[in-house]
């Protein structure tokens, strides 16, 4: 099914609310309708914890007048309701004008969820569960030291329409699929930690593509090595960071500064270098909204534009940010596609898709030949970022000491702390390698889901925040 079978609101509703928006003048009104569809299932030391459906409806309608900005959002999706958000949100941010401007709407093409084979709401619970306990089964048969796993299930499809005063009418269909596995060992060295997820812009079809067993392994495994881990050195050191587990530095360190509502207030340390060189030769990063059943991966963004590829530093020369309706009107430009909201309830802002480094001409075992000694970081957590100077802390969550260019003893956790354009300009070896993980992106309170990529890829020096002499 698509959303152009299935419209959420007669077209006819949403010009007359868009009309009620502008009645007292404005710049620009925009309707966003959305439904939203959502299964949730968690396992726990084998047991279901919790079994969840969820379906939420409603609308955000927005009006611009100059620099104000005015929002209202309802569940209601009645004509009436339609035009008091209309009103609501008009009345917020009117500045003058008067007058009664005329909106004919102009139809784009609609995204579909014709990739998706098997839509998950389709799929009994039943089924759902017994995919967390195969889960369950795997990671406790990786080694007796496993002592705990708990694992987690969602499914969610989001269809939504979007138009506004310029005449755009455009919608997508989103459905996506994910399943994760935490596991705990313990040893001498007390508990250990693993996790592994898999996490696609696809049906229920992801189970007959992937092996649940092998993801849970791979958490279990995580945790087992985990249990001989040396303590981590601290200091600055040679890194190579694994295809696809660093593209969340990318996306932190590099991506954020380069979203367009930072740029222009002059809150990035890439703000107003457009044509510099701001990394070494050898890094190409893109946003890539288009790209594959990646998590991050939609035909159409939350303001109706079309996703599409942005190159934003080629060959380490800063080519542009990404942009949103709002502050690419400012510039007299066009949107890049990268307008997102966490549901209907919250205004849109710019945001990343996927973004990653493209894959280089290095053979990755050979970059770790060359590297005598150093930290080999299979996988990064959680971490932060200050936009303004691009400076972060990552903690990795799974490290290897390299020692005469061989991966060898694992590290206990640590923190990598630097500033993001220094280490992309001490990028110094870039793999033929290649992998997108998937992530959920914060920002300003709201959650979009993202992909971030990185082939295998060799940072000179980075500061390791762990207890041992480097």
């Amino acid at each position: 099914m698509s959303i152009t079978e299935a419209p959420l609101v007669d077209p006819a509703v949403i010009e007359r609310a868009l009309v009620a928006g502008l009645r007292r003048g404005g710049d620009l009104a925009e309707v966003f309708v959305e439904d939203r569809r959502s299964t949730s299932v968690s396992l726990d030391d084998r047991r279901v914890e919790e079994l969840s459906s969820g379906h939420d409806r409603g609308a955000g309608v927005r009006v611009v007048v100059g620099e104000t900005t005015g929002f209202a959002h309802t569940a209601d999706l009645s004509e009436a309701g339609l035009v008091a958000a209309a009103e609501a949100a008009s009345a917020v941010a009117r500045g003058g004008g008067g007058g009664v401007r005329e909106v004919a709407l102009e139809g784009r093409p609609f995204g579909r969820a014709e990739r998706v084979e098997v839509l998950p709401e389709t799929v009994p619970k039943r089924s759902k569960v017994e995919l967390l306990e195969r889960a369950d089964a795997a990671a406790r048969s990786s080694g007796s030291a496993v002592v705990q796993v708990s694992a987690h299930y969602a499914d969610s499809r989001r269809r939504f329409v979007v138009a506004n005063s310029d005449g755009l009418f455009a919608g997508d269909d989103q459905v996506r699929t994910q399943m994760g596995v935490h596991a705990v060992a313990s040893g001498d060295a007390g508990l250990q930690t693993g996790y592994e997820n898999l996490a696609r812009t696809v049906g229920f079809e992801l189970f007959e593509r992937n092996s649940v067993e092998a993801v849970a392994a791979a958490a279990a495994h995580r945790a087992l090595r985990k249990l001989d881990a040396r303590p981590a050195p601290s200091g600055v050191v040679p890194v190579v960071i694994k295809r696809g587990s660093g593209g969340i530095l990318v996306h932190e360190a590099c991506g954020h500064g380069l979203e367009a509502d930072v740029t222009t207030k002059d809150a990035s340390v890439y703000a107003g270098r457009v044509g510099e060189q701001v990394a070494s030769p050898l890094v190409t990063l893109v946003d890539d909204g288009t790209l594959g059943d990646f998590w991050g991966t939609f035909a159409v963004d939350d303001e109706g534009n079309a996703t599409q590829r942005n190159v934003l530093i080629e060959n380490g020369v800063l080519g542009d940010y990404m942009w949103d309706v709002l502050r690419a009107r400012k510039q007299g430009r066009r949107s890049s596609g990268n307008g997102r909201r966490q549901s209907y309830h919250h205004l849109p802002m710019v945001r990343m898709t996927n973004t990653y480094v493209l894959a280089g001409q290095d053979d990755p075992d050979e970059i770790l030949a060359q590297t005598p000694h150093g930290v080999y970081v299979a996988r990064l957590g959680g971490g932060s970022v200050n936009t303004t100077t691009g400076d972060f802390v990552f903690g990795m969550t799974e490290a290897y000491l390299i020692e005469d260019g061989k991966i060898t003893a694992p590290i206990r956790d640590a923190n990598l702390i630097g500033n993001g354009p220094d280490v992309l300009r001490s990028i110094d070896a870039v793999g033929s390698d290649f992998d997108v993980l998937p992530g959920t992106c914060g920002k300003d309170g709201q959650l979009v889901p993202v992909g971030c990529g990185m082939p295998t890829m060799r940072v000179n020096g980075v500061t390791v925040g762990g207890t041992a002499g480097a």
